[in-house]
């Protein structure tokens, strides 16, 4: 059996956060989702800073990321993680309602590894989450050492 890894999902909307981890849910991909409110809470989950500093070690298998979010937004956070190179080979996928060329542009110029819309029906937005999951945190292999196995 396949081993089901942690996800990070940075998102603001509690309405998109209910439904992803609903979806995550239902098709049981994740044995941990931990949702962050905003880039700058991203961040601190990630560098185990803040009410994180305790956190266990390991990397997400990937990082769904809301483009628009208080503090630092999805590009900013992005720019960081692609900067660093602890996290630079997590998978990132933007996860937005945003259409805006110039959004899509400077993600896959930063380093993003999936642009998706987020469908305004409900259940289109359910199959899209749960056919994410199925590849990022099921299908996908990541690079040796880039995710630690959970205890």
């Amino acid at each position: 059996m396949t081993e089901l890894k942690r996800i990070l999902l940075a998102e603001d909307n509690p309405n998109d956060i209910e439904l992803t981890l609903a979806a995550l849910e239902e098709h049981h991909l994740a044995n941990e989702v931990v949702v962050t409110h905003d880039g700058a809470e991203a961040l601190d989950y990630l560098y185990r800073r803040g009410r994180y500093a305790m956190r266990r070690n390991g990397n997400p298998a990937v990082i769904l990321l809301d483009l628009k979010m208080p503090k630092l937004d999805g590009l900013e956070v992005l720019r960081k993680l692609k900067s660093d190179p602890e996290f630079k080979s997590i998978p990132v996928v933007m996860l937005t309602s945003s259409r805006e060329e110039k959004d899509l542009v400077e993600s896959y110029k930063l380093g993003v590894n999936a642009y998706v819309v987020k469908p305004v029906d409900f259940q289109q937005f359910i199959d899209a989450v749960k056919q994410l999951g199925v590849f990022w945190a099921l299908i996908n292999e990541p690079p040796p050492g880039s995710v630690q196995k959970m205890n």
